[in-house]
């Protein structure tokens, strides 16, 4: 017997929902980072001009990524909560089951 429950919801494709978020999410943050990267690589003078506070392009767009990823884990966490309550719930309903069969 599997310890994953099989009765996950599914959408399109036929993925659950948490690995739907979570690539979207992905998707979202490899796309930003990909912005820093090409920056540096391309045109790393950009970088150097000072935005907020004496602080150059870089910096802030470092902290902003480390922001962003935080963020996009708490969306994911608080998303997938109700999941996880319902997983658990269920399964100790199986495991009381097979102890009553028993």
């Amino acid at each position: 017997m599997s310890d994953h429950p099989t009765d996950s919801p599914s959408g399109s494709g036929g993925l659950p929902a948490a690995s739907r978020l979570g690539l979207s999410l992905f998707t979202v943050y490899t796309l930003i980072y990909l912005g820093f990267v090409l920056l540096n690589a391309f045109a790393a003078d950009t970088m150097e001009i000072v935005v907020v506070a004496g602080l150059n392009l870089a910096i802030v767009y470092g902290f902003g990524l480390i922001i962003v990823a935080i963020v996009m884990a708490f969306i994911y966490g608080f998303a997938l909560r109700g999941d996880v309550d319902d997983a658990v719930a269920s399964s100790e309903r199986t495991n009381d089951a097979e102890g009553d069969a028993a």
